[in-house]
């Protein structure tokens, strides 16, 4: 029995004269005169097969009458094709019709609306755009973890379900078995106690702070998994579940936190362009004219870094005027990110220690006693892609700050623990994975990165 080979191994590796066994769906189905043209993906590469089937066929008939998405087993023959862009096509020995699709199948060869394609998120991966999409996130994915088991880093499986909010801002979805028609109380408030738990518990925004416990154990680690913001917005940038990239480094500090920031965007450029590139090329073409151009010059950039003061100070001298205000003390706006990447540096650039005030409780507090040791990285076209910072390791600073912010040490106890025994100055960021993705194919809404969006009113699926 002739084992089965993927389209793009037959369009790469393949030779005239072979026989193969491809399996796949019918993209175009074009019936003339005697012969039959059917353009097949299995989802492995961009290009289809063209196959040619012929009356020859025993159920030619029924091959002819072929709807667009029908699911075919083909066993053929390879021939070098007259037709233009296609060095490579399939004469057809037999179809075995798998599955048929009739005329009301939603994808019909014709360009669909990104927002159409939402709406049907279940079949837009039959796509081009969103088969590009899916390859070029997985193959980034598993690029993740080789990155980081080459330094040895130790990949951390942290809570989906938690009981601190790392960020503070209350943007958690909550998690209970309790009777939300009738839940218990005692003096009026949800007595969580009797919940399964025992206690208030939510999706996780980040698995930061159990990554540091593990980073003062095995030195370097990593998360890569779901996280979850209960926030209330409809932009193009935000989603109510997304994944994160956190890795958390002992015995560093801000600088080596950007080392790696920067060592790992330039990898993960590089692998895009050189290991999807067919479709980064589709990309390129369709999507944003310049992406591949601009990829190559973060993957060979040295990165700039900028104090937010000095960041301040050349926002303040643009000659440009910005909608939101310029003030030190403020935060950065997309539009003050962009212009700096963008017009001052001309690149890629690290805006280190901002305002305390401005950053979560965590962040290891500097000498001047007004900013703390944070960074963000900017990229042009879309401003802040990594944010990170050295974390607090000092016992009596963390606790001050987390009662300036409101936070009851006793609730973090644990983490705590960690700056009682054996602390060290480390550090770490985070990457939102979509975001990434965003970047490097030029789509520009999450909703079209994330196999099944899950957005303010939306979790269909």
């Amino acid at each position: 029995m002739t084992a089965r080979t993927r389209v793009k191994q037959a369009l790469s590796e393949g030779r005239p004269g072979e026989t193969l066994l491809l399996k796949g769906w019918a993209r175009t189905v074009r019936t003339g005169k005697g012969v039959t043209f059917i353009s097949l993906n299995d989802g492995s590469t961009l290009a289809g097969i063209q196959v040619v089937a012929e009356p020859e066929l025993a159920n030619y008939a029924e091959v002819a009458a072929l709807g667009t998405g029908s699911a075919l087993t083909v066993t053929g023959v390879l021939q070098e094709s007259p037709a233009a862009g296609q060095e490579l096509e399939l004469k057809a020995l037999s179809v075995e019709v798998v599955g048929t699709a009739d005329q009301e199948y939603p994808m019909q060869k014709k360009r669909h609306s990104f927002e159409y394609l939402r709406t049907i998120a279940h079949m837009r991966v039959r796509s081009n755009t969103f088969g590009a999409v899916f390859r070029v996130r997985s193959a980034l994915a598993q690029e993740v973890h080789r990155f980081f088991a080459e330094r040895g880093f130790l990949y951390v499986h942290t809570p989906i379900i938690t009981a601190n909010d790392c960020e503070g801002a209350g943007e958690l979805f909550r998690v209970t078995t309790l009777d939300l028609n009738n839940p218990p109380r005692v003096e009026g408030e949800i007595d969580f106690a009797q919940d399964f738990f025992a206690k208030a518990t939510g999706l996780t925004v980040s698995g930061q702070l159990e990554g540091e416990l593990f980073a003062q154990a095995f030195s370097d680690i990593y998360t890569f998994g779901p996280t979850f913001r209960a926030e209330n917005s409809n932009t193009a940038r935000h989603a109510a579940e997304f994944w994160m990239i956190e890795p958390e480094m002992a015995f560093a500090d801000l600088s080596d936190d950007a080392d790696l920031a920067e060592a790992f965007l330039k990898r993960l450029c590089r692998f895009a362009l050189d290991n999807c590139d067919d479709d980064m090329r589709f990309f390129n073409a369709q999507i944003d004219k310049g992406l591949i151009e601009r990829i190559e010059g973060v993957a060979q950039a040295s990165f700039a870094r900028m104090d937010y003061g000095e960041a301040i100070e050349r926002l303040k001298k643009a000659p440009v005027s910005f909608q939101f205000p310029v003030e030190w003390g403020l935060d950065l706006q997309s539009e003050h990110e962009r212009y700096l990447t963008e017009q001052v540096v001309g690149g890629p650039v690290f805006i280190m220690n901002y305002p305390k005030d401005i950053k979560a409780f965590y962040m290891r507090l500097n000498d001047d006693g007004r900013t703390v040791a944070a960074m963000d990285l900017l990229v042009p076209k879309v401003g802040e892609i990594i944010g990170g910072s050295q974390r607090e390791e000092r016992l009596e600073p963390l606790i001050g700050r987390m009662m300036e912010v409101g936070i009851e040490p006793e609730s973090l106890s644990w983490y705590l623990d960690t700056r009682r025994w054996g602390s060290t100055p480390h550090a770490g960021f985070g990457l939102g994975f979509e975001r990434l993705i965003m970047y490097l194919t030029g789509m520009e809404n999450i909703r079209d990165v994330i196999p099944f969006p899950r957005t303010p009113r939306h979790a269909e699926f």
